[in-house]
């Protein structure tokens, strides 16, 4: 589809937490006249972040988020995603936590129609469990699995601790839960065209 602006276009959207080994990533199904806001909930829910910290989009017209002229961010409700990724191909970055700083790279990968009667957001598919929150970013959750995966590292108990764990089977970073993906999004999404 050539005109995302109809007000009933679906954008698919591979978000890929970059510099994970293996990739952590979901195909996203989202409205394209969604804001960059709404976005940010979906990308929030989709990898299990819990939406303690900053954000910000990194689109070719600036960056956006939530509003703050020191760090020249404008208002991602302002913003649609139709209007920063018009177009098959297009990239833009989102940044979760800028002190984890995790960064996500995201590709628009088809524009088409909604589907009469699919409520949308909508994940896909993905790949691997997304990190928990506050570990120190990609550095720190690759030390984190290590950790969890030694009984006999001086830090395990802590971290299953830290986490709310009994044991370390508890979380499998290889998981991927696309039903309880669909389920976090589910209070977002909406019918676009009924059927």
């Amino acid at each position: 589809m050539s005109n995302t602006r109809h007000a009933n276009s679906v954008h698919t959207v591979k978000v890929t937490l970059r510099d994970s080994s293996p990739p952590i990533w979901r195909r996203l199904e989202v409205p394209s006249r969604g804001t960059l806001a709404q976005l940010h909930q979906v990308i929030q829910r989709a990898f299990g972040w819990q939406d303690y910290h900053l954000w910000d989009f990194e689109t070719p017209q600036g960056r956006y988020g939530v509003a703050d002229r020191d760090l020249d961010i404008r208002s991602a409700a302002a913003q649609r995603l139709d209007q920063v990724a018009p177009r098959v191909g297009a990239r833009l970055r989102y940044t979760y936590d800028f002190g984890d700083n995790w960064e996500h790279d995201l590709l628009v990968e088809s524009i088409a129609a909604a589907e009469p009667g699919t409520a949308y957001p909508r994940c896909l598919t993905g790949r691997w469990a997304g990190p928990p929150e506050d570990c120190g970013g990609i550095g720190g959750y690759q030390e984190l699995i290590a950790i969890l995966g030694d009984p006999q590292h001086e830090d395990h108990d802590e971290r299953l601790e830290w986490l709310g764990f009994d044991t370390a089977t508890e979380f499998d970073p290889a998981a991927f839960d696309l039903a309880g993906t669909n389920a976090a999004l589910s209070d977002l999404a909406t019918v676009l065209v009924q059927s």
